[in-house]
């Protein structure tokens, strides 16, 4: 695909022109996102002095390539949609909007992840993890757009502009630095370690706005993105991507009491 970092990066970025208007304003999210993992090291090619990361790369080609099959088709280019994904994209370009733009990402990722699971499973714990969580958060942030009530319960009015990917705002849900370090392999630390260092507005994010409405936000994004193999990403109220069942009880709410008020004040009932 793209091979090496800088290339990625320059593809993600010619999908959202400046001069487009409204169109250019929607990759900060996506574009913050992709510093964040190439500063890792997790996209840099199997050759390199420091390999990255198979499924990174695998799940990465695969948002730049339906995005760039749909930009082609936009522009006149001969040919069908070879997903559902890439019409997704294609509907974003025809009409940009923040929900159209999450059902069109969203798309294109879970169809990575869903491709390349054989892969995830190679990776270390604390890296499946990781992936577990970068799922989550995106399919919160498209439920803070489309259904915010799902999302935040009494805070709903909140949602659509807290998670607008045009906002910076939106780097409260989609910003994985205060959550894990910067570093490929994460090869001395374990899961339950994660959590533990974990900042104390990502944790009451996580486990007391997040966790609580895990099967609903997987009911959602399986009808919303037309792709039933989603619920076969979580077991009961736990995420299992490349994750296996006896390790299913890092998702469980915890009983601080500040995770039961956060819990309680964004309930959805």
């Amino acid at each position: 695909m793209a091979g090496a970092p800088p290339g990625r990066m320059r593809l993600a970025a010619q999908f959202y022109p400046p001069r487009t208007g409204e169109r250019g304003r929607y990759g900060r999210a996506e574009l913050a996102f992709l510093r964040w993992v190439i500063a890792r090291g997790v996209l840099n090619p199997p050759d390199a002095e420091r390999p990255g990361s198979p499924w990174w790369r695998a799940v990465n080609d695969r948002l730049l390539s339906d995005k760039l099959e749909a930009d082609l088709l936009r522009a006149g280019h001969p040919g069908d949609s070879s997903s559902r994904s890439v019409e997704l994209w294609g509907e974003f370009l025809r009409a940009p909007s923040p929900a159209a733009w999450y059902r069109a990402h969203n798309a294109s990722v879970i169809g990575g992840y869903l491709e390349h699971q054989h892969l995830a499973e190679a990776e270390l714990p604390a890296e499946r993890f990781l992936m577990n969580v970068a799922l989550v958060r995106v399919l919160f942030s498209h439920a803070l757009v489309a259904l915010p009530r799902l999302a935040l319960g009494p805070l709903s009015p909140f949602g659509r502009l807290a998670a607008d990917p045009r906002r910076g705002t939106v780097g409260l849900f989609l910003d994985l630095r205060r959550v894990f370090p910067e570093q490929y392999p994460l090869s001395e630390i374990s899961a339950q370690e994660l959590v533990a260092a974990e900042g104390t507005l990502p944790h009451l994010l996580d486990y007391g706005v997040i966790a609580p409405k895990l099967p609903e936000l997987y009911a959602f994004a399986a009808a919303s993105l037309a792709e039933p193999r989603i619920a076969g990403l979580i077991s009961g109220t736990s995420p299992c991507y490349a994750w296996p069942a006896s390790l299913g009880g890092i998702w469980r709410n915890e009983q601080r009491m500040s995770i039961k008020l956060t819990a309680y004040v964004t309930r959805t009932r």
